[in-house]
């Protein structure tokens, strides 16, 4: 997500200044399976979508060394895999007899889990080819050998390919496992080492430099105004707030009495902050939030941390800080379980989603975190999937941030939606920036997208006004992923179909206050210019602000439903469409023409005036090509919730 910070975001969604999170291997080529290994049956089951895009011809270093060291991971596809998909949206339909009849998580093992016989087969294939098996769960085999007892265990070559500057190995063609292990085997990842890393440490490092705001603000919107300043759009442009308070967003979202009493809401992120507790109890008691109680929030931690350096450990403090703090703002008497991951990379994220799932830790799942959708292979979507759709099943709803690069052109030149929120199975959260005036009162929303011009020298216009596009709420079009039931005859044609393709996966689905010029105050210890460790508080925002709300407003709502589980929320939010269960949120809520701005001042370095400040202006409601218009529209789908939503989930 954008911040109020100013420095470079990240990959993945998440704060501006943190580092990025997981770079996983590209775009995948479907390629036919290669021939047959010596030792194996006459047939083979493809895995698709384990060659990467990037192994080409062109690229081609030629062979991997056979005794190359290679770790991989065999994801197993459980005993009825179309039964899954097909229970969990049927017990997600509210239209469905079997809506709401979920299964705790020893039902799903026993109905849809791998079986020991499949276990026993996947494991025997892969120990018969030369591969040491050094893990099992009820989810994958993970193992270890070398290339050539690879190369046999999945019929394929695998070669060094150049990419991005770098050598990489991967498979030189789609691997594959016996046909008679078809139904036993989903995927495997690990195969190529793009962009894994050797590192591994036990300690993570401090918190990251201290960043802080330089004001003036303003304390609810338009509550200060500087005359002297140009005008913009035909008006005088109101200071940014300092960031809205719980109090504040409550109020927004119409939470009424309604507090995510006896609910729970998990939250994974990569890492751990080491001062999440004391900083969470001293953030809440300096903004009139709720004392926490004993145990109400709680982290599952890893036993030890990977990937420390290259996915920039400290700056998840920060990511976590943010969604622990606004999770409780909003539903303050629900509980909270942090999952941290080992690092930012796929495996390791799933293994924190798959822990929710196995112990039914919570709910409701935020995350606040995603890669572009070019970046997504198909091996770990289906990874990703079947966990979803195993959470579903049991009344689990997960939540993602929509990204922060509003189309991704700016970013990576082409159109695309982020991923993970780019499932089906998904509830993908967008942005708005939210105006909250006076004594609380809701007054309106745009859709977050951002373009900044910076003050003359002589004070008198802005600079290239309106400026560039900074960033917005991600949207758009998935290209691999099918429209969703939900979304047909919601989602206009313009906004869901695809060349050659038809209609596909639009995204996002809900949305709530992302832009960091209207965003969220948190608190947190950071590392002071002295190098002292200090808590400070600072403005925020992004999706990574609007998923954690958007999980808190759930809370509430499964309160009101007397405690039943919301689940996949999908098809819930899509039957409430065009109802007063939202805001119908547009760039333009004053009328066609009237654009909207705030002005900012921010410390050129970040933490104080030593090196001078610097003004800015920030339009409101310009999301790259993404337009929030009447109706669902790409930057906050729905629309954020509204008076009405907490309650319209009521028995």
């Amino acid at each position: 997500m954008r911040s109020s910070r100013t420095r470079t975001p990240r990959v993945r969604t998440g704060l501006a200044w943190a580092a990025a999170l997981p770079l996983v291997a590209g775009t995948l080529a479907f390629g036919a399976p290669a021939a047959d290994a010596a030792g194996h049956d006459g047939g083979r089951h493809a895995l698709l979508g384990t060659k990467p895009l990037w192994a080409t011809s062109k690229a081609d270093q030629g062979a991997t060394s056979s005794s190359t060291g290679i770790n991989a991971r065999v994801y197993l596809a459980g005993r009825d895999a179309k039964g899954l998909a097909g229970y969990a949206r049927a017990v997600s339909d509210p239209h469905s007899s079997s809506y709401g009849k979920y299964l705790s998580a020893a039902q799903v093992r026993a109905r849809y889990g791998a079986t020991h016989d499949q276990i026993s087969k996947v494991t025997d294939w892969l120990k018969n080819s030369g591969l040491k098996v050094t893990g099992t769960t009820n989810r994958y085999v993970t193992v270890t050998g070398d290339a050539a007892a690879a190369e046999r265990a999945f019929a394929t070559d695998l070669h060094n390919y150049r990419k991005s500057g770098h050598t990489y190995h991967a498979p030189s063609a789609t691997a594959s496992a016996p046909a008679s292990l078809a139904d036993a085997v989903l995927t495997v990842t690990g195969l190529d080492n793009a962009p894994r890393f050797s590192q591994h440490h036990t300690q993570l490092p401090p918190p990251s430099p201290v960043f802080r705001n330089s004001g003036p603000f303003s304390s609810y919107y338009g509550s200060r105004t500087d005359t002297s300043l140009p005008s913009a759009y035909g008006s005088k442009a109101p200071y940014a707030i300092k960031g809205y308070t719980g109090k504040q967003l409550r109020a927004a979202y119409g939470a009424k009495k309604w507090t995510g009493k006896r609910v729970t809401v998990a939250i994974t992120d990569a890492y751990a902050s080491p001062t999440i507790a004391p900083d969470a109890a001293k953030y809440a008691a300096r903004q009139g939030d709720q004392a926490y109680r004993g145990g109400q929030l709680s982290q599952v931690l890893p036993k030890a941390y990977t990937h420390i350096k290259e996915c920039g450990a400290a700056g998840w403090y920060g990511e976590e800080t943010l969604d622990v703090e606004a999770v409780h703002a909003v539903a303050p008497d629900s509980d909270i379980v942090y999952v941290g991951a080992a690092s930012c990379q796929d495996d390791d994220l799933l293994d924190s989603l798959g822990k929710i799932v196995d112990g039914h830790l919570a709910d409701i799942v935020s995350n606040s975190w995603g890669d572009i959708e070019a970046n997504e292979t198909p091996d770990s979507a289906a990874a990703y999937d079947q966990l979803f759709q195993q959470g579903a099943v049991q009344g689990i709803g997960f939540y993602f941030s929509s990204g922060d690069n509003g189309d991704e052109v700016a970013n990576t030149g082409i159109k695309q939606v982020d991923t993970p929120a780019n499932s089906a199975w998904v509830t993908a959260v967008g942005g708005t920036s939210l105006a909250v005036g006076k004594r609380d009162a809701y007054k309106w929303e745009t859709g977050w997208g951002t373009q900044k011009a910076v003050l003359s020298k002589d004070g008198k216009d802005w600079t290239d006004f309106p400026g560039a596009f900074t960033g917005g709420a991600g949207g758009g079009v998935s290209k691999t992923v099918p429209q969703p039931y939900y979304q047909r005859g919601i989602v206009p044609d313009q906004l869901s179909n695809v060349l050659l393709k038809g209609k596909m996966r639009a995204v996002p689905d809900i949305a709530a206050v992302a832009d960091p010029n209207t965003g969220f105050l948190v608190g947190q210890t950071q590392t002071l210019p002295d190098g002292k460790l200090g808590y400070d508080e600072y403005r925020i925002g992004g999706t990574s602000l609007a998923a954690p709300v958007i999980a808190g407003v759930q809370a509430l709502a499964q309160q009101a439903r007397h405690g039943v589980p919301l689940g996949f929320a999908n098809p819930a939010i899509y039957q409430r469409y065009g109802t007063s269960a939202y805001h119908d949120v547009t760039d333009h809520p004053l009328g066609a023409g009237r654009d909207l701005a705030v002005v900012r001042v921010d410390y050129v370095n970040g933490a104080d005036a030593s090196k001078g400040t610097t003004t800015s202006l920030r339009s409101l409601g310009k999301d790259s090509s993404l337009k929030a218009t009447v109706g669902y529209d790409d930057v906050t789908g729905v629309g954020s919730p509204g008076v009405g939503y907490v309650s319209s989930y009521r028995p």
